[in-house]
Formats: C-alpha cells, structure tokens, sequence
C-alpha cells in the first residue's frame, strides 16, 4: 500500500518568496523547514510559514501534482493560496487539530 503524499506551499511573508514542496509526512517536512534543518532553497529565504497544502491519497499523484504546480506562474500560486487562505494565516498549528 502506498503512502498518502502533500503538496504544499511555504512562503517569507505575505506575497513574498513562496515554495511549492512535496512529502509524505506534512506534520515532520514542515517542522524540518521552520528550523532549517534543511540546507537549501527554504533556508536560504526563510520561508517557514506554511500557507496552503493539499493532500493525496497516494505520494505519486502528489508529486505529479506538485511538478504540475511547479510549471506554473507565479500569479496561480498566488491565487491558490489567496482561494483557500486569503489571510496568509500559518496553517502548520492548524494540523495538530
């Protein structure tokens, strides 16, 4: 049985640098990002705010989904974020829920 999978998208500040990511394990990637556990992109930026994320039942159709996203312009980044989080609000307390 595979496991489920996330596409998930971090960001500096409102409107600032964003990343878009994949994992298995949205709760543990997230954590690694806020410390910079991670050498990389969301270190070097900051980007320690989780503002969207959407979840799969299987990592490869997250991971098609996050290639997809990763093709895309900036400005539907934007708007998927704004859709579904118009505050920018950290969703990453909201996963202990």
């Amino acid at each position: 049985m595979e496991k489920p999978g996330y596409v998930y998208i971090m960001t500096n500040q409102r409107n600032g640098t964003i990343y878009v990511g994949v994992t298995s394990d949205l709760v543990q990637r997230i954590y690694q990002h806020r410390i910079g556990a991670v050498p990389g992109f969301t270190r070097k930026y900051g980007c320690k705010t989780l503002v969207w994320y959407q979840a799969f039942d299987q990592l490869d159709a997250a991971r098609r989904r996050e290639l997809q996203m990763k093709e895309w312009k900036r400005a539907w980044k934007l708007r998927i974020i704004e859709a579904d989080n118009p505050d920018w609000a950290d969703l990453y307390p909201s996963l202990f829920r």
